[in-house]
């Protein structure tokens, strides 16, 4: 029996790995480093999935664009500091190897940098699984659909056949711009009313129940 999405496409940070609140905490830590107003948490949240850029300047709004190098700087300074004690969700690797012996091909679509993607990756040793990646310092920031037809494109698949997974509307949006099917989780940085106004497949609400779904779904 094929499988109905030939490319599984997941964001990293939310989804994949529990990183949410220690960017959160990085980002507020950061602006109290600076002496700027401290963003509450839903709105440095919000951010998480964005290119550093487009992040800085919607969490930290009346920063001018000259300063974004010191807050970016902090930043990954205090992410750093915390990057040890993350973990990925539950589950994942165990995940991932069972899609690959399913015949899917995998990929990852991320605000991070390719450094910090291929930091990551290579910590984790999960780098093997994947069949391609996009980052946001090499193509156009999330929503924008970019990430996804590049990655359709590379790896010759339809749009039928491509599933976004991620844990925020900046996920699902870019997937509703590509014209590709999506799938909410909501444990990671946005709520799932978020998620599901932007009419996904489904919405996962435990990191658990992912693998399942994607076993009988996918």
């Amino acid at each position: 029996m094929s499988n109905r999405f030939e490319l599984l496409v997941f964001d990293w940070d939310g989804t994949l790995m529990d990183s949410a609140s220690a960017i959160v905490a990085s980002i507020q830590a950061s602006c109290s480093d600076l002496g700027l107003k401290v963003p509450e948490r839903e709105r440095a949240a919000h951010v998480i999935g964005l290119g550093l850029k487009d992040a800085l300047s919607y969490a930290v709004p009346e920063l001018p664009p000259s300063d974004y190098g010191k807050l970016a700087e902090r930043y990954k300074f205090h992410f750093m500091a915390r990057d040890p004690d993350i973990e990925l969700f539950p589950g994942v690797r165990e995940m991932l190897i069972a899609l690959k012996e399913k015949g899917h091909m995998l990929a990852v679509a991320t605000g991070k940098s390719r450094a910090g993607l291929d930091r990551v990756l290579e910590a984790t040793q999960l780098g093997q699984y994947f069949d391609s990646s996009r980052c946001a310092d090499e193509t156009h920031s999330k929503p924008h659909p970019a990430m996804l037809q590049e990655l359709m494109q590379e790896l010759a698949v339809s749009r039928e056949a491509t599933l976004m997974i991620g844990d925020t509307a900046h996920d699902l949006q870019m997937a509703v711009s590509a014209g590709v099917a999506a799938l909410g989780v909501s444990y990671g940085a946005h709520p799932r009313e978020n998620l599901t106004a932007l009419n996904p497949i489904d919405c996962i609400d435990a990191p658990e129940d992912l693998a399942p779904w994607l076993k009988k779904n996918g």
